[in-house]
């Protein structure tokens, strides 16, 4: 394990993150790893015995402003099986006037799954903040992630009514793209309260699940998930070429990693067999 001194500028924090792992012996080590400030990992554990690497990312200033640069490489190798999340709700302050820029590449070898579940981010208003995702999948490779966004401190009652947000998000296998998601939402209270914006609600959630084509009857016992409960929000299930994509929009960030977390039981066990194990950190 490799840490680079802090790297802070005037311009903001310039942080790295590079993960590596590896299969060997139906064991998933992470094999390399290399961190400049502010971004950290914890030692890996394995709640779920050896095969599959749970990991914890930390933001040690707590939270991003204007200027910082942050990126991310995580590399998954042939049939190695990963689960990354982060120790807290990430948060992006008010801009001074700068974009706030994360960049995460992820590759994702023959045989490997990488489950990418962070915690909520928090976008203050005013804040300017890009997030480009970018998936390498290679074929028999597995990938899940979610993103789960909140537009504003709502126990202040703040909404996001300046400043600007911006997620790109690809996934491309052997130079074809199995999804492409473009998100700009500019801080207003006519895109707050707009229904073709954020509807009044605060939060917005993502998950977005590719690996191989899924049947209608799969797509449907996803989308009984939702019904069967009693959720406030609103919510919809999309076939993809090779997987499926679930949207949410209303006021709970535990009603969206409720669904969320049913979901990617759901996909875990008819994919592997295996039921999933929630992070430690999420309790």
């Amino acid at each position: 394990m490799n840490q680079l001194e802090p790297e802070p500028t005037t311009n903001g924090w310039h942080g790295s993150l590079d993960l590596v792992y590896a299969h060997d012996h139906h064991a998933t080590r992470l094999i390399h790893s290399q961190m400049r400030s502010p971004l950290k990992v914890q030692r890996p554990f394995y709640p779920e015995g050896p095969a599959v690497c749970h990991n914890i990312v930390l933001h040690t200033a707590g939270g991003i402003v204007g200027g910082d640069r942050l990126t991310q490489n995580i590399h998954l190798q042939a049939n190695s099986q990963a689960l990354i999340t982060t120790a807290a709700a990430g948060k992006v302050y008010r801009s001074n006037g700068q974009e706030a820029r994360h960049t995460i590449e992820i590759k994702v070898e023959p045989g490997a799954c990488l489950e990418w579940l962070p915690q909520e981010t928090i976008i203050f208003n005013g804040a300017v903040y890009r997030q480009d995702l970018r998936v390498e999948l290679a074929p028999g490779a597995s990938w899940l992630g979610w993103e789960i966004t909140r537009f504003g401190r709502t126990a202040r009652g703040e909404k996001f009514l300046q400043g600007n947000w911006r997620s790109h998000s690809e996934v491309w296998q052997q130079g074809n793209p199995l999804w492409i998601e473009r998100q700009w939402l500019p801080g207003s209270e006519t895109i707050f309260n707009s229904p073709h914006g954020l509807a009044g609600e605060p939060i917005v959630g993502m998950l977005c699940w590719l690996s191989q084509p899924v049947t209608s009857d799969l797509l449907e016992q996803v989308r009984k998930l939702w019904n069967a409960k009693e959720y406030q929000g609103e919510a919809g299930v999309t076939q993809l070429i090779a997987g499926l994509l679930c949207r949410y929009r209303g006021a709970s960030t535990s009603e969206v990693r409720n669904w969320f977390t049913d979901v990617w039981q759901l996909l875990r066990l008819s994919s592997s067999g295996r039921s999933v194990k929630k992070p430690r950190v999420w309790f």
